[in-house]
């Protein structure tokens, strides 16, 4: 276990990533901000998009993105990305494949903690039928001062479901991710079945601080009957 993980005893509390998590989100999102990056000049490929940004919120990304580049988006550039997603995600969104059965075996307090815009999040939960196994306690980086990697978000879930840091289990899929669930002293595991994800990715969460990986939603009962 990384140094950093407290050990605990089983959680109490499983506080899921949303994008590339829960729902098959990523691809979608990320090759609707690539495109408009590429309208607005920014040049970048979706492996190097998903392995800078992912996990951060929009704005987070924006301003790194502005600053190195030297430029400006436009006012209405955000709002144009989230009418395209909500567009894609109405025709081709789907949840991650196992996570409905996953999470009718898990009989344990549950919420959601995610870098989306609420509208996104709740939208993306929505359209795939995974919204009432959570509400009402889905929870955005909106709400908090800082995005992931900063613990801020993880902690706020943990307050609001009335959890201790310690007794929480965070799932991600991303490096800021893991980052923030460490820094908030959750133990965290990383899954990689999103169809976004590359070769290297269980690698690099494991180098975050994730006490392990997986790949497929369906082992997850199993994994924590084994904790």
């Amino acid at each position: 276990m990384n140094e950093c993980m407290p050990a605990c005893e089983f959680p109490e509390l499983l506080i899921f990533d949303c994008d590339g998590v829960l729902i098959d989100s990523e691809i979608i999102s990320t090759e609707v901000h690539v495109e408009a990056l590429a309208k607005s000049g920014y040049a970048i490929t979706a492996d190097a998009y998903n392995s800078r940004f992912i996990g951060m919120t929009d704005q987070q990304s924006y301003s790194i993105i502005e600053a190195e580049a030297g430029l400006r988006l436009s006012n209405d550039h955000h709002q144009s990305v989230m009418a395209e997603i909500a567009k894609r995600y109405a025709c081709e969104l789907k949840a991650i494949a196992g996570i409905q059965q996953a999470l009718d075996a898990i009989h344990l307090a549950k919420c959601v903690a995610s870098s989306s815009d609420p509208e996104k999040l709740r939208f993306g939960l929505q359209i795939t039928d995974l919204y009432d196994c959570f509400a009402p306690h889905v929870f955005s980086a909106s709400e908090v001062p800082r995005g992931k990697p900063a613990p801020d978000l993880f902690l706020f879930a943990a307050e609001n479901m009335k959890t201790q840091a310690a007794n929480c289990l965070v799932i991600e899929d991303s490096v800021a991710g893991v980052q923030a669930a460490v820094a908030a002293r959750m133990r965290v595991i990383g899954f990689v079945g999103g169809s976004h994800c590359v070769s290297g990715l269980a690698e690099k969460l494991l180098e975050a601080g994730a006490t392990r990986t997986f790949n497929h939603m369906a082992v997850l009962p199993e994994i924590l009957r084994d904790l």
